[in-house]
């Protein structure tokens, strides 16, 4: 169940330490979901090469509609709910957005941030479920299955594009020891 009802809190220093393993990434640009808390997240990676934060609306976090302020309790009876956990790729939360749409949202992003960087190394900061959506359209993993992939608090995953197209180089790594 992906559907996160309030914002778990970062364990102490993993952000720091996060910022300390990619110290040796020379990056140009950093974006960040609009969210404050994803912004956040992103100033201290940005701060560390003097950079700012772009803001990216693609980046932001599901539109979970109806179900936003829910908590799991009111959740787990719903047969939609469960749709939506069981079969990604065509259940949307009611008036919220279907995966598909979130997918073709940040891979366009990515696409246009590529052409604006190329040969640069960009950081995207974002959230589980649009990171998810982004790894499967690399990976070649279908919708449904999102759920199998696993995306911790303050990880980072590394996405190569190259002219043959994108490919994953690492997967949820954390700083932690």
């Amino acid at each position: 169940l992906e559907l996160k009802m309030g914002v778990p809190a970062l364990p102490p220093g993993r952000l720091e330490r996060l910022v300390q393993a990619l110290r040796q990434v020379p990056l140009q640009a950093t974006y960040a979901s609009p969210l404050e808390r994803t912004m956040e997240t992103a100033r201290p990676l940005a701060n560390a090469r003097n950079l700012s934060v772009i803001p990216c609306e693609a980046a932001n976090e599901v539109d979970y509609g109806e179900w936003a302020g829910k908590n799991w309790d009111e959740l787990q009876s719903s047969a939609l709910w469960r749709r939506f956990n069981e079969q990604r790729s065509v259940t949307a939360p009611p008036g919220g957005e279907l995966m598909l749409q979130i997918q073709a949202r940040i891979i366009r992003a990515m696409e246009q941030i590529r052409e604006d960087h190329p040969d640069q190394h960009v950081a995207i900061v974002s959230h589980g479920d649009v990171i998810r959506s982004a790894v499967a359209h690399v990976a070649g993993i279908p919708l449904d299955l999102l759920n199998r992939i696993e995306i911790s608090l303050a990880s980072f995953s590394t996405v190569e594009w190259y002219e043959g197209g994108p490919r994953m180089l690492r997967l949820n790594q954390t700083a932690e020891i």
